[in-house]
């Protein structure tokens, strides 16, 4: 069987397993490896719905793939009979087919919209829903879809593919899981190590069968070394490879192009830089023009000034090379030229954040990932599987090459068998983040009972994964009670006990023993390993939590309210300096320590035993276990459900809501679509919004939108306009009093206002030129402004639509009007092919 329409290729055995699933007319859910073909499936589900005078609708988790799924679909199929719907472009929004951010669904949904004449909505990149911010989304579209409409849902390889179909079924009737695990190009993972002795390069295969190479751990720090030994300058033979000696591995094997990811922008520029300085080019004067013209029309839109503003000369040099970095804060229209310029085959090499593994499909035939841990804002991380998987998904281009290369340096903060257990892993199991929000809340009771509400909401899949977790609890209760019944009955049997012997330790004494811990002392687990005390935090309320590190370099967080023994301390290491416990090489280091003192503590961990053998401790630990079961199991069921009661009291307490009828602030409240929309719709229903000019009430309007990322504290508040200054301090008051009835009933806080952006929003709104801008702030990108202004112009028009005074919505509109200008305006806007 060969594709329908243009298509001339044979197709894999999934996607004709699928594509009959649609033609019976299930929904369903299609779970394959990046660059599989599984667009097959949902462009096939697109052309029944037009061959049933249909319409489709195609969404997407973020623009810059809508706006490439747009084009795709526009020269498939005929600009003339494809749409296109986001934040920043709305393309006749009246087609057959429309493409749009699955947000914009969501909002047509609420908004009533005639679907009556939709037959298919493809959600692509479904696997989304897990995204802490953006995926309840998801859930939504899904819940209020009409049934009619069938879904075609594309997902990354997941574990429990099963189970996500499973609640698919539960709540859109007949649906086929299709599951692929094989890649559509085969996959050969590498290590690669330097060799001071030679300055050789030794790369050698993560895997072998299948398995871990049994020659790689040769290769492994020795973390054992003394400091007397360092300082001796006894370095050991391996070192991390240059990126131009692997570059040349790379381009001697003809293995370019290559994607490296590095997770620092500043890195992957640097490295950019660096390698053009050192002579690279692996493009001749033909591609060199190809690329000039890509550029040329890219960045048409921009001035002279922004052009030398935004460095474009070193840039384009670079790009004419066939070298480029890309990420977050470069402007938009430099990324996209670097995303034509790579599909074209013209880029070799491109330094790259994994924002280009979340983004366009830019498969290469290699990719290195620089480091396996990427920093979390806090601290440093090991990359999850499903991480590594993600970027090494852009390896190997299908139809072009035989086989992917996915290369990681050695690197003296991680150990072989990390390397391999990513690259033989494939475990990556979708968990809900679905949970009710206000805008969510008002919506649903101006179109639902609260027992129909509560109904839908038991139906999502936060709650279907819930209510799985309580069985298995249940089960396992079954089983502790039976275990308690016996134990009792066996205690009971017992003599009194002596007054030496052991017996369950209370609250206060877990409490009290847990407060005595310091760092670098050795404690045992509930079976005798020893771990070492990295630090113990203390937070309201009495709660702490301990952080602790195993000989084998695993890292614990032990909860207070989790002990039902005090911690036993058995010996103390003196621990590295300066302390770094976020740092891989940090723990290996402790854990190290930790070996070292093996054999210290046996008289502690032996009455520790007697203790843990005692029936009347062990019959104090499973009442205290069985105790927390119970409670874990009361929390779990009905979850969702009452966290939306919890939603609707803080919402009654804010006249949001009259008893559980919806008032004129709560309906203005659920046409606002942004993480502080209750604070938003409060802002404007105390006027704190009127009467501001628009480049004042941009600035003051920033303040939801911006979010301080940088390392050290925000600045101070600081506002060009006095009024708008005012307006701040009234609207942190606001948000503090918001946050107070939050805590009351126990919902997440509103993240409060922050100034950080509102000069730059004031002063971009007047008018004033770019470079001043950045001049004023020397930490911000050109990307950074462009996110910032597009986020703040979302908001500003959504502030135009809703602001019940006639005023205040015109002066948004003209706000959201004046900062959608040149560098900004450019950026995100789409030429169909």
């Amino acid at each position: 069987m060969t594709g329908g329409g243009d298509r001339d290729f044979r197709l894999d055995p999934f996607q004709i397993e699928a594509i009959g699933h649609v033609d019976d007319g299930r929904s369903v859910l299609v779970c394959a490896p990046t660059g599989s073909g599984k667009t097959v499936v949902a462009e096939h589900a697109i052309d029944r719905a037009l061959g049933e005078r249909k319409r489709a609708f195609y969404t997407t988790p973020i623009k810059a793939l809508s706006n490439q799924k747009y084009r795709d679909l526009a020269e498939r199929i005929g600009a003339a009979r494809v749409g296109l719907l986001t934040g920043d472009n709305a393309i006749n929004p009246d087609a057959d087919v429309i493409v749009m951010t699955t947000e914009v669904l969501r909002n047509m949904l609420y908004e009533g919209r005639d679907l009556s004449d939709l037959a298919t909505v493809v959600l692509d990149e479904v696997h989304y829903l897990e995204d802490s911010f953006r995926g309840p989304v998801w859930e939504e579209v899904i819940l209020h879809l009409p049934l009619h409409v069938s879904l075609v849902c594309l997902s990354a390889t997941v574990s429990n593919s099963d189970e996500v179909g499973g609640w698919l079924e539960s709540v859109r009737g007949p649906t086929a899981v299709i599951v692929e695990t094989t890649r559509p190009v085969e996959l050969t993972n590498l290590y690669a190590v330097g060799d001071r002795r030679g300055e050789r390069l030794h790369v050698v295969p993560s895997l072998v069968d299948g398995r871990p190479n049994p020659d790689g751990d040769r290769f492994d720090p020795d973390l054992r070394r003394s400091r007397a030994d360092r300082r001796k300058h006894k370095r050991p033979p391996w070192r991390t490879p240059s990126r131009l000696e692997l570059l040349d591995f790379l381009e001697d094997g003809d293995l370019l192009p290559v994607i490296w990811f590095i997770f620092s922008r500043k890195g992957c520029d640097e490295a950019a830089t660096s390698l053009v300085r050192s002579g690279a080019r692996f493009t001749d004067q033909e591609q060199g023009a190809r690329i000039r013209a890509i550029a040329d029309e890219r960045l048409g839109g921009l001035d002279a000034g922004d052009l030398a503003l935004l460095d474009t000369t070193a840039w384009l040099e670079r790009l004419e090379r066939g070298v480029a970095s890309h990420h977050a804060g470069l402007v938009p229209a430099f990324k996209e030229a670097v995303e034509v310029c790579f599909a074209e085959g013209l880029v070799k090499v491109v330094f790259a954040t994994e924002t280009l593994a979340l983004g366009v499909n830019l498969p290469a035939r290699s990719v290195v990932i620089d480091r396996l841990t990427k920093f979390t804002g806090e601290h440093h991380e090991l990359l999850t599987p499903a991480q590594f998987t993600q970027l090494t998904g852009r390896a190997g281009r299908r139809g072009i090459d035989e086989r992917g290369h996915a290369i990681v340096p050695w690197s003296p903060f991680t150990q072989f068998d990390q390397v391999s257990s990513l690259a033989g892993s494939r475990a990556f199991r979708l968990r809900s983040a679905f949970r009710p929000t206000y805008n969510m809340a008002v919506n649903l009771l101006q179109r639902q009972s609260p027992d129909d509400a509560r109904a839908l909401l038991a139906r999502s899949f936060a709650q279907y994964q819930a209510d799985a977790g309580v069985a298995r609890l249940e089960n396992r209760l079954v089983r502790e009670r039976a275990r308690l019944t016996e134990l009792r009955a066996e205690v009971d049997a017992l003599p009194e006990p002596e007054e030496d012997e052991p017996v369950a330790a209370d609250a206060d004494a877990i409490a009290d023993a847990v407060s005595r811990l310091r760092p670098g002392d050795v404690v045992l687990d509930d079976d005798g390993d020893r771990l070492a005390v990295l630090g113990v935090s203390w937070r309201k309320g009495g709660r702490a939590r301990m952080r602790l590190v195993s000989q084998r370099s695993q890292e614990f967080r032990w909860e207070l309210s989790e002990l039902t023994e005090p911690p036993v301390t058995v010996g103390h290491i003196d621990l590295p300096q300066p302390m770094a416990p976020e740092r891989i090489d940090y723990r290996h280091d402790v854990a190290a320590r930790l070996r070292r003192t093996r054999g210290a503590g046996t008289t502690r961990a032996k009455k520790r035993s007697k203790a843990r053998n005692d029936p009347r401790a062990a019959l104090a630990r499973l009442e205290q276990e069985v105790q927390h079961l119970e409670r874990k199991a009361r929390r779990d069921k009905g979850s969702v459900a009452r966290r939306f009661d919890a939603i609707c009291a803080v919402l009654r307490d804010r006249e949001h809501l009259d008893g559980w009828e919806v008032s004129d602030s709560g309906r203005m409240l659920g046409r606002i679509y942004h993480e502080s929309d209750l604070l938003i719709a409060e802002a404007l229903d105390a006027g704190l919004l009127d009467d501001l000019d628009p480049p004042a009430l941009a600035s003051l309007v920033s303040c939801f939108t911006y979010e301080h990322r940088r390392p050290g504290p925000p600045p101070e508040p600081w506002f060009p306009a006095k009024a708008a200054k005012q307006r701040y301090r009234d609207l942190v008051h606001l948000a503090r009093g918001l946050a107070g009835v939050e805590r009351h009933h126990d919902v997440p806080e509103t993240r409060p206002p922050e100034a950080g952006f509102a000069p730059a929003a004031h002063a971009w709104a007047a008018g004033e030129d770019l470079g001043v801008l950045l001049d004023d702030d020397e930490d911000m990108t050109a990307g950074d402004f462009v996110r910032n202004v597009k986020q703040l112009i979302d908001l500003l028009r959504q502030i135009g639509e809703v602001a019940p005074v006639a005023a205040t919505a015109r002066s948004a509109r003209q706000a959201a009007e004046a900062i959608h200008r040149g560098v900004v305006a450019i950026s995100g806007s789409v030429d169909a092919a």
